[in-house]
Order: C-alpha cells, then sequence, then structure tokens
C-alpha cells in the first residue's frame, strides 16, 4: 500500500481501485463502489504556482495539463477528455518540446495558478456567543476568546454576537461605550427585519443583502459603505481593546430561570442574525460564524426541547420511533440557513461544550454543507475544546491553513460519470453529461460550493462507467485504454489572493472478466474501508430502516466470492491476495465503529463522529475506523501490537490511537511500581523513561490533530480501563474455554472475535 501512499502525496488522490474494468457489469462485480477520495488543499512538495491565469478547453473547460496532446508546429493543444482541437493563444508562441510551460510538466500533474486581478480580501470572524452558561463555564469560554483575539491575523475582520434569551449584535465601532442591538429570541425575523434594525438598508430603499448568485465572488458593495460596516465588524487590531472590555465585563444571560426549567436559549435566531449581518457586509467574501454553544435550543427558530426539564432530550431511539417533531422542524430551519450561507460564501463553525446535548444533529446539515470545523467537548475548561479553539488560529508547521470560499468542480473522459460527493460541500447544481443517473450524497451536478476548507479536507467522489452498449446490444469496452479525472479547487487562499488548483490523474482500463489479477493489483484497501465508512454512515442517515451491519457483511462475503482463492465448499482452502488480506479485519473494525453501532451514545456524538469522519484524509480516517495500538516494555523497543485483549500484560504499558482520544494503559504491575514511586529512585531511571515515552508520543499525536483528541490515563483493572477494552478484539471473554495469560484480562461482552468472524466469512465466501 506504500505506493499508494506514495501517490497521494504527490497530487492528494487516491482511490479504491486504481484499475477500472471496462463495463457496467463488472464494475457492479467489484462491489466496493469506484472512488476517489481527494484532498483539495493537500500539501504538495515543490508545488508551483503560476502567476497567470490557465488555458481551459474551449469545448469541456478543462485546463491543459501534462496528459494533452501538443502540435508544437501548429501551436494547437489536444484535450485528453473531449479530444477538442485548441490553438495555444499569442503569448505561448515560443512554445516547442524544448521549451515547456510548466503546466506541461510531466511532473506538475498538480499546479496552481494565483488568478490575476481580484483583489486580496482579510478574513472575517464573526465570534457568537452562548450567555445561558454557568458562571465557571462563562468564565472559562471569556478566557479562550481573550486569547483568541491576540492570536487573529491582524487584518482579519472581527465582529461579537451574544446570545441568551435575546440576541444582543455588539457595535465595536462605537467605543465611547458598550453599546447593542437587541433582538427577541422568541420571534423569527426576517432578513429584511435584521437590516433595517442594525440599519444596514441602501439610502435608496433597497436591502443590501439580495442572494448573491451561487458560488460567484461578490463585486464592489455598493449601497453600503465602509464606515457602515466597520460599526459591526472592525480589524482585530483596531478593537481588540473594545473587544476585551466588552468580554471582561460581559455577564451571564440576566433572565431568571426556573428550577425545574432549562434556560431560554434562543441558538437559532443567534445564527440567522449572524448569517443576515455577514450577508449584508461581506457576501461573497471568506467570512467564519463561530458559534459557541453550551446548552440546547428552547427558544425561537431551531428549538430541539422544550423548557421543561421533564421533557428528555431525544435519544437514538426517539429518532427511530418518529417520536420528535421538534427535530425535523429544526433540521428544516438549519437546512434553510445552510442554502443561505452557501449562498453568501460564509462559513459556519460549532464548539459545543456541555455535559448534555446540544443540537449537534439538528446543526449537522448547516455546518457540514458550508465546510465547517465541529468540535464538542464537556466543558469550555477542558483541553479538547481549549487546544482544538487555540489550533484554529495557530501559525507555523501544526497550522490548519483554513481557506474559504472555494468552489470544487469534477471533469472526466467520456466513458465516466460523476454519482456525487460525500463530505463537507454543498452542491451547485451543474448538471450536464458528465452526471449519473445514480446519485450518492451530492449529486446530479459536477461543481460543488465548498465555504471552508482547510488542509485536511477530504472529498469522497462517486463514479460510474458510462452505459456503452454496441449495436449488437452488448457492452461495450471503451475505446481508449486509458482515462481521465481532473479536480479543479478555486478558492481564497489564507493570504487572502484567489488561487486555482488543478489536478488531473491517469488511470486504465481492463477488461473486468479476463484481468482479474490486474484489479486486484489496483486494490487499495485502506482507501476501500473509508469509502465504505462513508457510504455506511450516509445511508443510514438517509435511507429507512437500513441495517448497516448486514449490508456491509453482504458486501464483505461478495468481494470474497468474487476475488477470494478457493475450491468450492471448502473453508480451508480459502486465502486472500495480499491486496485484500487487512480488508475483512477493517470492515470487523468498522462494525464495532461509533460510526454503525450507535448504542450508548447520543444523536449528538454519533453526528459529530460522522462529521469528522466525512471531512478527514485516508490515514486519520483509517485511525477512526481501527485504531492504532503500540506496545512499550523493559524488553523490547516501541513495537506495534495487536488490536486484541492479548495485547494486555502486566509488565506493558499500551499506547492506543483511537483518533477522538489516545489511552495511555498501564499493566497492572506497572501501575502498582508507579503508585510506590520507584520511577522517582535514581536506581530506576529506566523505569521513569518507560513511563514518560508513551507520554510524549501520546502529545506528539495530540499536538497535530484536529480536534484535538482526549488524553486518558489509566490502569489495568481501572475504571477508565474501558477506553481501551471497548477498542479490543474479544479473544478472551468472560464465557471462554481458556481463561487470560498471567497478568492479561478478559472483555464482558458476548461480541464475536475476530477470529471467529473470519471463519463464518470463509464458510459463506466458498459456499456454491
Amino acid at each position: 500500500m506504500a505506493e499508494f501512499a506514495e501517490v497521494e502525496a504527490v497530487d492528494g488522490v487516491r482511490m479504491a481501485w486504481n484499475v477500472w474494468p471496462g463495463t457496467r457489469v463488472e464494475a457492479s462485480k467489484c462491489v466496493v463502489p469506484l472512488a476517489a477520495l481527494f484532498t483539495p488543499l493537500h500539501p504538495v512538495q515543490n508545488l508551483v504556482t503560476m502567476p497567470y491565469a490557465p488555458l481551459r478547453c474551449k469545448s469541456c473547460r478543462s485546463l491543459l495539463n501534462p496528459f494533452s496532446q501538443v502540435d508544437f508546429i501548429a501551436k494547437i493543444w489536444i484535450c485528453p477528455f473531449c479530444y477538442q482541437r485548441n490553438h495555444f493563444p499569442p503569448h505561448y508562441a515560443s512554445i516547442s518540446e524544448n521549451n515547456l510551460p510548466a503546466e506541461l510538466f510531466p511532473q506538475y500533474t498538480t499546479i496552481e495558478y494565483a488568478l490575476p486581478g481580484e483583489a486580496s480580501v482579510p478574513p472575517i470572524f464573526l465570534f457568537l456567543l452562548d450567555t445561558c452558561l454557568i458562571e465557571e463555564e462563562l468564565v472559562y469560554l471569556k478566557t479562550a476568546l481573550a486569547q483568541a483575539v491576540g492570536l487573529v491575523p491582524a487584518n482579519s475582520l472581527v465582529g461579537l454576537i451574544t446570545y441568551g434569551t435575546q440576541v444582543h449584535v455588539h457595535e465595536l465601532g462605537f467605543s465611547e461605550c458598550p453599546k447593542s442591538y437587541v433582538f427577541r429570541g422568541s420571534k423569527d425575523v426576517t432578513r429584511e427585519q435584521i437590516l433595517d434594525q442594525l440599519g444596514l438598508t441602501n439610502p435608496g430603499g433597497a436591502q443590501r443583502g439580495a442572494a448573491q448568485p451561487v458560488g460567484v465572488i461578490a463585486g464592489v458593495r455598493d449601497g453600503i459603505s465602509a464606515s457602515s460596516i466597520n460599526r459591526f465588524l472592525l480589524p482585530a487590531a483596531d478593537c481588540e481593546f473594545t473587544l476585551t472590555t466588552l468580554l471582561d465585563e460581559l455577564q451571564r444571560d440576566s433572565f431568571p430561570v426556573k428550577s425545574d426549567q432549562r434556560a431560554a436559549r434562543c441558538t437559532g435566531t443567534a445564527l440567522s442574525v449572524a448569517a443576515g449581518l455577514l450577508g449584508a457586509c461581506v457576501p461573497g467574501t471568506g467570512a467564519r460564524i463561530l458559534a459557541f454553544v453550551g446548552g440546547p435550543c428552547t427558544e425561537g427558530s431551531g428549538t430541539i426541547v422544550s423548557k421543561d426539564l421533564t421533557e428528555p432530550i431525544r435519544s437514538h431511539k426517539d429518532l427511530d420511533k418518529d417520536t420528535v417533531p421538534q427535530y425535523h422542524k429544526a433540521v428544516k430551519f438549519y437546512e434553510a440557513l445552510a442554502k443561505q450561507l452557501v449562498n453568501q460564501g460564509h462559513v459556519l463553525d460549532l464548539f459545543a461544550c456541555a455535559l448534555d446535548q446540544v443540537g449537534v444533529a439538528e446543526m449537522k446539515v448547516a455546518v457540514e454543507r458550508t465546510g465547517g470545523l465541529v468540535v464538542l467537548a464537556e466543558s469550555f475548561g477542558h483541553s479538547v475544546f481549549k487546544d482544538s479553539f487555540r489550533r484554529v488560529f495557530e501559525a507555523g508547521e501544526h497550522a490548519l491553513g483554513l481557506s474559504f470560499n472555494g468552489i470544487f468542480e469534477v471533469n472526466c473522459s467520456k466513458d465516466v460519470r460523476i454519482q456525487g460527493t460525500i463530505g463537507p460541500c454543498a452542491s451547485l447544481e451543474k448538471k450536464g453529461v458528465s452526471c449519473a443517473d445514480t446519485v450518492v450524497g451530492q449529486g446530479n451536478t459536477s461543481a460543488w460550493k465548498m465555504c471552508g476548507l482547510d488542509r485536511s479536507t477530504t472529498l469522497a467522489v462517486f463514479f460510474e462507467i458510462a452505459p456503452n452498449v454496441q449495436s449488437s446490444g452488448t457492452p461495450a469496452q471503451p475505446i481508449s485504454q486509458q482515462f481521465f479525472i481532473q479536480f479543479l479547487t478555486h478558492y481564497q487562499h489564507t493570504d487572502g489572493n484567489m488561487r486555482l488548483r488543478a489536478t488531473t490523474v491517469k488511470r486504465r482500463w481492463v477488461d473486468g472478466s479476463a484481468s482479474t489479477e490486474e484489479l486486484v493489483a489496483g486494490f487499495d484497501q485502506e482507501t476501500a474501508a473509508v469509502v465504505m465508512a462513508r457510504l455506511c454512515s450516509h445511508k443510514m442517515e438517509t435511507e429507512e430502516e437500513f441495517d448497516a451491519t448486514r449490508w456491509l457483511d453482504r458486501s464483505l462475503i461478495r468481494l470474497s466470492s468474487r476475488f477470494g482463492d478457493y475450491r468450492k465448499d471448502d473453508p480451508s482452502s480459502f486465502s486472500f491476495s495480499q491486496r485484500f488480506a487487512i480488508f475483512p479485519q477493517f470492515m470487523f473494525n468498522l462494525r464495532r465503529s461509533q460510526f454503525v453501532q450507535v448504542f450508548n451514545n447520543s444523536p449528538d456524538e454519533t453526528a459529530y463522529f460522522r462529521m469528522v469522519l466525512n471531512r478527514e484524509n485516508v490515514t486519520n480516517s483509517l485511525v477512526m475506523i481501527q485504531p492504532s495500538l503500540i506496545s512499550y516494555s523493559f524488553n523490547a523497543p516501541p513495537e506495534p501490537a495487536l488490536l486484541d485483549v492479548a495485547a494486555i500484560a502486566a509488565d506493558r504499558i499500551l499506547l492506543l490511537d483511537a483518533y477522538f482520544s489516545v489511552v495511555i494503559f498501564h499493566g497492572m504491575t506497572i501501575a502498582q511500581w508507579r503508585i510506590a514511586g520507584y520511577q522517582n529512585q535514581p536506581e530506576h531511571q529506566a523505569f521513569a523513561q518507560l513511563l514518560q515515552v508513551p507520554k510524549e508520543d501520546a502529545q506528539a499525536i495530540i499536538k497535530d490533530r484536529f480536534p484535538v483528541p482526549r488524553l486518558v490515563d489509566c490502569d489495568q483493572h481501572g475504571s477508565q480501563a474501558r477506553f481501551l477494552l471497548a477498542k479490543l478484539n474479544p479473544s478472551a471473554t468472560y464465557n471462554s474455554a481458556n481463561g487470560p495469560a498471567p497478568g492479561g484480562d478478559i472483555i464482558f461482552t458476548d461480541d464475536v472475535s475476530l477470529q471467529v468472524f473470519v471463519e463464518h466469512l470463509q464458510r459463506l465466501a466458498v459456499s456454491s
């Protein structure tokens, strides 16, 4: 699989199948979809940025690339996608075989263009604070925000809205005394009312803030003067003192709350006001609403539960039984909000910190379609929130590389159709011949809006083979032996300038019925596992009565029957090629993961896990599906261990990376020695070092990850050991014939082990 990772390093593209069968029928037999995981802003070494606009094909609008055929004498290039002949413009007159422009260099399959003539614009951050918090939580939040104000780029514009029972829009440009505009939280407010009350209407009477064309960068903001915008959005350097003073003086929501009721919190109304403000002042430019939510919305639009504490917040069981009318109403509200934000090109980031649910499941659609960040923690004082929030504004090698206002397009050869994408984007409804009839995720389009994207934002793009049929009625093989896919990402760079990044990849066709070996050689089992995880999560959310475990099992059995090597009805003869060897293990862990098993998770947690899965790259997603385990002991250097309960030993330390949590687990003997303080004695320096190494490795993992994972430091037989035990293969359980090895452990579960799972798979795969 190393060669697939090398391809990803060059272009940010990984495909489940790197060789495609020539017909639809053969593709359906492959079971795993023809899909690519593409990271638009993947950090590419030696990325070339050209200071001019790219050349486009006059027929299909794809860009000149290294796979284009060039006639140097006639100064013509032939598009590899539609075979259109295009003339080079006059400024390419000097090109020859020895004088090529960068976009034709074979190694520059990914290239970037700095688009001339487009003005640089600063990023905009609008902070949206929940004040219905206990005093301690409000202090934590104010402290984090005060630090953030010092970290944002000095030229960026910032604004502040606070909300509780009512919404307060703070006028930062009026520094003489605190001044804010108040909206009633229980009342739905239209965009026109928001603009009118904030004094942002056009002098001629027309409303500024009319919907911008989808995906189009706004031009001159005629109708609103810079002074009007600067009342609410000011450069960070100019309003740091005002903002800090406001935060220092900020109090809890002053409206009394009865002991048997929840606080009146109008999250939906506050988000509507924030979206209206940005839509009026800065439409079509990169802006983020950073929403800090400390509890459920109980007032106005987006309400998820009543104020009465006797009514519990919806659970998965309530959603399955459809006994939550407020859920559907709230989702409908957030879908409308998502559409508004996408039209404006703005992002919604969500920082939800509470012991109970806050409505992440309802807000998911707005956060995901705008490409927003999401962090879920227990408290605003927890390291998961504090460190994650700091990472948003961090510079340097660990920076997230936040970019804005992107448009993502896919061009492909005539024999390929686009089914859709699953990931943080919204359809631009650009229909064409390249769109497939079958829709997966955001389909029926070849272009998507990505309001927010960063270095690890990854989209899953699903393809199908065009139904080519010969005159005899039999499926036709593609004319060419190879096909091309081009990914175009037009976005606002972190420096404020507009860029266009083009990635063009080439793959080849094979006769699937005759060349199984070639299909197998091109199978990337890591990417396939992530594609299946995204598709399974999507089906669970969109299809009623969908049995995820059964679907995964059936898919795996069909794949094993198609590509396994075996004699009919002889399970002991079954074997998999090295290319497929770990795939059953991935599927076993996916079946047990938090993406499929919603038991013991709230709808908010499930929505959070799936949102992060749908935006991360292959490496990170794999860790979510199948955590990594490293063993530390006196007898050997740190080494990978099997994700199995047999890895537990009394004299061993284990480090589990499950993406959302990092667990340092001390064996019984190690824990007793540590409690006795042996590590503090000079003669036991080796033991002190053994305790320190996993801590350093855990910090290295945490430092490079967003959202920052929860660090759990636990001992064998301790209460927090459950964080490790829940992820391990239960090869030894309470009813196993053989007990654990001395110093080992067992898992109290009725789940089958990986060995039993594989035995059943082999038996079903070989059955005639």
